[in-house]
């Protein structure tokens, strides 16, 4: 080390030392922070685009980009292994998807490796469904299994109702994962138990939704279910809102009053008699919602039970509401046009759907409680009581969960129509351990499953 003295500038002595280095202040890294946007996560064997897993990562003292994601299984490699799992993206957050090798369920560590010989892990739990026929059309709307009725809310999304609750969910209709929104008006409605939404359609704003109206599966009358209402669709796309509207909670009562007085056709008091299961052949429940031909003030109902005459075999049934608009704007007690029945091959209606030509889409399944195995079909129908459906489509049913709502319907004209139906999944053993959907413990392993049909010509 040499030792200078120089001038300074007020002629004042100044101490320059020349070759004197100072050693680095060494760096101190702090354990590495992970979190995980979910801790559960539902995939499926061969599926396409299925959702992932938002890995946010940080380390004082390191630049985030500088840190190492991994994951690795921790229980069955059977469902997904180590190599089975991708981590991509930069920075701070980063994207992490699942391929599933098998159905069940497995743990997968997932690990941050930081600066410093420093890590921490977190644990995801996986569970994988099994493959499905058509895996390129398939997406599933995680969140609920229960999926009842859905409506299309423009920009490739559609709000999806859900039986055992009252929840809506706004999804996007080809994307798996989670909803972008949910509603609940169970307080505006004044209720605490499930509507039983099972059906749903649009007239320009408005949503009117329609809950079963039956009893519960053990026979038991349940108020909530007696309820139709409305809600107003704002805005499009992902952006869509919901309002409430109002609600009317007698149509089941009206419905077994017509039926009494035009000498009990349906047997509508039969049906809804306390210890009367809903789906029976001679049971009471109402699944499909759509309103007449060019008309905005009266809606079909369409039952899954009864069938018209219920025994033997018999026919499909609508029911107009001749005054729908008025019962839901004013409260006024509903008034029926004569019954509308159908010949589906011995199905009943699941949902019913119509687009802005007129043309209806009917999707048929059994009126049974466990139908899961039983055959489900579309029927092109112009609306009009006295013509005859014309079936469009059998539909596959080794799929886990019964077809049970229409999104909307596309020009039944065109060649190669395409509609697009949702499952309700929640009596669906889905991986494979004997518990049904609706009972699973994580609302990110429920699931709803969305599949994309052709038409035949």
């Amino acid at each position: 080390m040499t030792v200078r003295f120089a001038a300074g500038t007020a002629g004042a002595a100044a101490l320059l030392i020349v070759g004197l280095t100072v050693p680095a202040q060494a760096v101190t890294y702090g354990t590495p922070a992970i979190a995980l946007s979910a801790s559960y996560l539902s995939g499926a064997v061969g599926a396409i685009g299925d959702p992932v897993v938002n890995v946010t990562v940080g380390q004082s003292g390191a630049d985030a980009s500088a840190l190492t994601v991994s994951a690795s299984a921790s229980s069955r490699s059977s469902v997904a292994g180590t190599g089975d799992v991708t981590v991509t993206g930069a920075g701070a957050v980063r994207q992490l998807a699942v391929t599933a090798r098998g159905r069940g369920y497995t743990d997968l560590t997932v690990k941050v490796t930081g600066l410093g010989g420093k890590s921490a892990t977190r644990t995801l739990y996986y569970a994988a469904s099994a493959a499905v026929q058509n895996p390129a059309d398939a997406r599933y709307l995680t969140g609920s299994a229960d999926a009842s009725a859905a409506v299309d809310v423009g920009g490739g999304y559609a709000v999806v109702a859900d039986d055992e609750s009252n929840v809506l969910r706004l999804y996007d209709r080809s994307r798996s994962g989670a909803p972008v929104r949910t509603w609940d008006f169970s307080s505006q409605l004044g209720v605490t138990k499930e509507v039983d939404i099972e059906g749903a359609t649009r007239i320009g704003n408005t949503i009117y939704w329609t809950g079963s109206l039956g009893n519960n599966k053990d026979g038991e009358y349940k108020a909530p279910r007696n309820t139709v209402f409305t809600t107003t669709v704002s805005g499009s796309g992902s952006g869509a809102q919901l309002a409430y509207g109002r609600s009317y909670k007698k149509l089941r009562d009206d419905l077994v009053a017509w039926d009494k007085a035009n000498g009990n056709r349906y047997g509508f008091a039969a049906g809804t008699a306390a210890g009367e299961a809903p789906k029976q052949i001679d049971g009471f429940n109402v699944e499909g919602l759509e309103f007449a031909p060019g008309s905005t003030t009266t809606a079909y109902l369409g039952f899954r039970a009864p069938l018209a005459p219920a025994v033997p075999g018999g026919k499909a049934l609508l029911v107009p509401v001749t005054n729908f608009d008025q019962v839901l704007a004013t409260g006024a007690k509903a008034v029926f046009g004569a019954g509308v029945e159908l010949d589906l091959g011995g199905l009943s209606v699941r949902d019913i759907r119509k687009n802005a030509a007129g043309q209806y889409l009917i999707l048929a399944g059994s009126w049974a409680a466990d139908d899961n195995s039983d055959p489900y079909a579309l029927y092109q129908w112009d609306g009009v009581a006295g013509h005859a459906p014309v079936k469009r489509a059998d539909l596959p049913t080794t799929d886990p969960g019964g077809w049970e709502a229409i999104v909307d319907v596309p020009d039944l004209t065109a060649a190669g129509a395409r509609v697009q139906l949702v499952t309700d999944s929640g009596s669906a053993d889905l991986y494979g351990d004997g518990t049904e959907a609706k009972d699973l413990t994580h609302a990110e392993w429920k699931k709803a499953r969305t599949d994309w049909f052709t038409l035949n010509p």
